[in-house]
């Protein structure tokens, strides 16, 4: 079954280097705006929304 990580834009960095580290060059990932922290529950439905076609085009590419 394909999967797909979604993380915050800043840890772009980091997700590729432990990629590579656990021999997982082709992990799919769709990043979302930083910083999500503080984000409001409306916020962060506008960015789950916001990413939904990168997801779907991820996970079926």
């Amino acid at each position: 079954m394909p999967s797909v990580s979604i993380a915050s834009a800043a840890f772009m960095d980091a997700a590729a280097t432990q990629a590579k580290a656990l021999g997982m060059d082709d992990a799919k990932c769709v990043f979302v705006d930083h910083p999500i922290q503080d984000a409001t529950d409306e916020e962060m439905r506008a960015r789950a929304d916001a990413c939904v076609d990168a997801v779907v085009g991820a996970l079926t590419a």
